[in-house]
């Protein structure tokens, strides 16, 4: 059994921070068990491109609101708390945050805790060590 608190990852390696976001990595790949959990959150006002070519995320939004933009498609989403979204297809988006937006994220495989946004958004495909 596994029992982590944000608290004590704040500050550690598993707390990874960027401009305009922050995401505490509850699970990495490195725990086994096929998945890696994370809170991330958005600052208000800020925008951000991903593109997952490598992974599946899923997205439950806790607090906050905003605008998820399907990049293949133009496609805009409204976002609020209690909304989730689901990139099954590695679509490439767009995060527009109009408040703080705090948000549970799931991907699989897992997230290691070594990646690193590459210039289009991509976290490289790591192996769990």
């Amino acid at each position: 059994m596994i029992v982590r608190t944000t608290d004590e990852i704040t500050g550690t390696e598993r707390d990874v921070a960027g401009p305009g976001w922050r995401s505490k990595r509850i699970v990495l790949g490195g725990d086994g068990v096929g998945f890696s959990f994370h809170e991330t959150t958005i600052e208000a006002g800020t925008t951000h491109e991903f593109h997952y070519q490598n992974h599946i995320e899923a997205v439950w939004l806790v607090e906050g609101e905003g605008t998820l933009i399907d990049l293949d498609n133009q496609t805009a989403y409204q976002l609020a708390p209690g909304s989730m979204y689901l990139l099954d297809g590695h679509e490439r988006h767009r995060l527009d945050a109009r408040t703080r937006m705090r948000m549970m994220c799931v991907f699989n495989p897992p997230v290691t805790g070594r990646e690193v946004h590459d210039e289009n958004g991509v976290y490289p495909l790591v192996a769990a060590v």
